[in-house]
């Protein structure tokens, strides 16, 4: 190729055989990419496809099944939960990440890490200790017995498990804006501020519009949360689509009937992401100009601090410090009571090689995915996408159940083996990789990635090199969010785990449905504890 300069013709060899190997490795790559995404999306369809030739087995029946007055009304109580909670969680997860992030607020990366732990709590735990603490005749009664109030208000029903749920579900959305928070342009709001907005007007016309995918991805996340849970909801006596499920299961009812049930769990599902997806638009959300990546200067607080720090204790107060003390409680009296503590340090293992694996495995299945809907805006990457999350809104049981049909009959030598347990976390907790990935993304300018392969790299070396490091805090704070959900989750652990193989949850499940609630307060303590350590060494080393 020639080129002229001033009066001189400067000839530059490009080989045409270099261009086509260029072209070949980013058509393979793509291809690639495309069929590990599908892959990964055919594993998420197994759950759904088990649960339609179940239900297909009701013939006309499963009509009757789904127009039942309980059905109906099972729907409208499931829904009114998942939006409260939703819209609750980002309430308190906006604000949060932003004086942790971007504030001057006294011990802020202390802060952080506090403020995230509440993902580690079980739901079932959590919801007990609810009921002990603030419960007609629980701890708070017996301290008011001495003004003459024999009973408290009832904490059962809605109010209770919206209770319960937020404080336990606004960390995914904490953790996912506060990646974007790290990743957000400071030039973008010195900008809106010389042409004389306030703060307050820069941050509502600016900094939140860059925020709206983190925030839709981490509320997708609370919503199928909600949906799901199945803790909370019993312990608290409301009655969800997964409580009746559960209760059907347990009774030995029909599984057809069971899986038309789980099927409007499954709509209700594509429903939120049919919200999600209008919701999207097509905005940009990375830098367009000229610049270099910078740390935006704190915001001082000033007066305001103090506020600040009473609205960020009292939310670790409520959602970590006081169950943290109710579990004391009862270690305590079972010690004084003289109760046997088992050993903890095979079901600690177990919890940790587990939720380890998961997390890497989920981290990997989760990027093809990821790098399809964020670059390659087609109708199939979006259908891609919303397939991840077709697990995530079903209880771990129906998940478990469905695995454990494909095992038996096509795939006997995986049956009650690790490798199936994992696959069984992958499909339950990969749209949190997914939604933290594509969100960080969104942020790195394709003209990077552009730039990169005019220099004559081929994609993957792009990504490698370009790509991967800009979103390496999204991929670390999925796989966090994927190490606590598995630390803690049940039903599938239960059903799948191999012989011999315990985890923390385990045993406190044992020991809760025994009402052994002193032995259950030890494994609960360090399930915490453990599940706290990757959270805290994240953020700390966060730059």
């Amino acid at each position: 190729m020639s080129v002229i300069v001033g009066s001189k013709r400067i000839t530059i060899p490009f080989p045409a055989t270099g261009s086509r190997q260029i072209r070949l490795n980013g058509s393979w790559s793509s291809v690639l990419l495309v069929l590990v995404a599908l892959l990964v999306s055919g594993l998420m369809l197994l759950t759904p496809i088990h649960l339609v030739l179940r239900a297909l087995e009701l013939g006309t029946g499963a009509l009757d099944v789904l127009f039942k007055v309980s059905t109906v009304e099972a729907f409208g109580r499931t829904a009114l939960l998942a939006a409260a909670v939703t819209l609750g969680s980002v309430v308190i997860a906006v604000p949060l990440a932003w004086l942790t992030t971007a504030t001057d607020l006294p011990g802020r990366r202390y802060w952080f890490v506090a403020t995230a732990l509440p993902l580690v709590l079980p739901s079932y735990v959590a919801a007990y200790l609810f009921i002990s603490i603030f419960g007609p005749v629980g701890m708070l009664q017996d301290m008011l017995v001495p003004l003459g109030i024999t009973r408290l208000p009832s904490v059962y029903g809605f109010f209770g498990a919206f209770v319960v749920l937020t404080l336990l579900s606004y960390p995914y959305i904490l953790l996912s804006v506060r990646v974007a928070y790290r990743r957000l342009d400071p030039s973008l709001v010195e900008a809106a501020r010389s042409l004389g907005y306030t703060p307050r007007q820069a941050f509502w016309r600016v900094t939140l519009p860059h925020l709206r995918p983190a925030i839709v991805a981490g509320g997708l996340l609370v919503a199928l949360y909600v949906l799901r849970d199945f803790g909370a909801v019993s312990m608290l006596r409301y009655n969800t689509f997964t409580r009746i499920i559960f209760v059907q299961y347990q009774s030995f009812s029909s599984r057809s009937t069971v899986a038309v049930l789980s099927l409007v769990l499954v709509a209700m599902t594509m429903l939120l992401l049919y919200l999600d997806l209008r919701t999207r638009g097509r905005g940009r959300y990375e830098r367009q100009s000229a610049g270099c990546a910078r740390e935006a200067e704190l915001v001082t607080l000033g007066l305001w601090k103090w506020p600040a720090l009473l609205f960020v204790g009292t939310m670790v107060f409520f959602s970590l410090i006081l169950p943290a003390l109710g579990l004391g409680y009862w270690l305590l009296r079972g010690i004084a009571g003289g109760a046997a503590l088992a050993s903890l340090w095979e079901p600690a293992l177990g919890s940790l090689s587990a939720a380890g694996i998961a997390a890497v495995v989920t981290v990997i299945a989760a990027l093809p995915v990821a790098i399809l809907s964020a670059r390659r805006q087609t109708r199939l990457s979006q259908v891609v996408e919303r397939i991840t999350y077709a697990g995530f809104a079903l209880p771990g049981i129906v998940i478990a159940l469905a695995l454990v049909f494909f095992g038996i009959n096509y795939a006997r030598p995986l049956y009650q083996t690790l490798p199936l347990l994992i696959g069984a976390y992958v499909v339950l907790f990969i749209p949190q990789a997914v939604g933290t990935a594509r969100t960080s993304l969104l942020q790195v300018s394709s003209h990077l990635e552009e730039a990169g392969r005019s220099l004559g790299r081929t994609k993957i070396a792009v990504f490698r090199r370009v790509t991967l490091p800009l979103v390496t805090p999204g991929i670390l704070a999925g796989a966090a969010l994927v190490f606590l959900t598995v630390m803690k989750e049940l039903p599938a652990t239960l059903i799948l785990s191999p012989l011999g193989f315990r985890t923390l949850p385990m045993s406190v499940w044992s020991s809760i449905s025994e009402a052994y609630f002193a032995q259950a307060a030890a494994p609960s303590l360090l399930l915490i504890l453990l599940s706290s350590l990757p959270l805290a060494f994240l953020t700390l080393r966060d730059r």
